[in-house]
């Protein structure tokens, strides 16, 4: 049995579905994901990540880098940890409402252009490939692996926070939820 950390990338310029496409982290961010290496570091040997992967978008890949930097690692991009993909047509003005509408139901009830129990599934598959890593991703890709972790169909399984790390074990190729990290009622949108 082997152990990875999830961590939700810190806090953004600006909001998923806002203005820019791709934020960045904003200046509480860049102190969250510091903090957030600091926490991982102080881990035990055999607890400790050894590898860093990170969802291609920015705020994720800014939140992975002191830790990449601390392990002296190349920091791994895995678009299967990303941001759930919105409907193809879909204008970018409509992406909070689509996505607020996904949180209150279940992965089969997402409306769009994907089967969105397959991608839960293969969030979760993809982060239990990382063995002794620390994943950076998403809000709605962590409640993702932990969903398929506990069996759980509801989007929103639980609220991880800007930064909270979220630990599972990898037992036969698959995820079993260890501890979810911090909630808090920080916005998605």
């Amino acid at each position: 049995m082997t152990r990875v950390h999830v961590i939700r990338h810190g806090r953004p310029a600006s909001t998923w579905g806002g203005a820019e496409d791709d934020p960045g982290l904003d200046e509480v961010g860049h102190r969250q994901a510091v903090e957030a290496m600091e926490t991982l570091m102080a881990l035990p040997e055999g607890e400790r990540p050894l590898r860093v992967v990170s969802s291609p978008l920015r705020r994720c890949r800014e939140t992975a880098a002191p830790m990449a930097s601390a392990l002296g690692v190349e920091l791994v991009i895995d678009p299967r940890v990303g941001e759930i993909p919105t409907p193809a047509a879909m204008p970018a003005a409509d992406r909070p409402d689509w996505l607020k509408a996904a949180f209150g139901g279940e992965w089969g009830q997402i409306v769009g252009d994907l089967d969105y129990e397959a991608w839960a599934r293969g969030v979760a598959a993809a982060v239990a490939e990382y063995p002794n890593t620390a994943v950076f991703s998403h809000f709605v890709a962590l409640n993702a692996a932990v969903g398929v972790a506990i069996g759980e169909a509801r989007v929103a399984a639980f609220r991880p926070d800007h930064c909270s790390i979220t630990t599972f074990d990898i037992r036969d190729g698959r995820l079993i939820l260890n501890e979810k990290g911090r909630e808090a009622q920080s916005q998605v949108l």
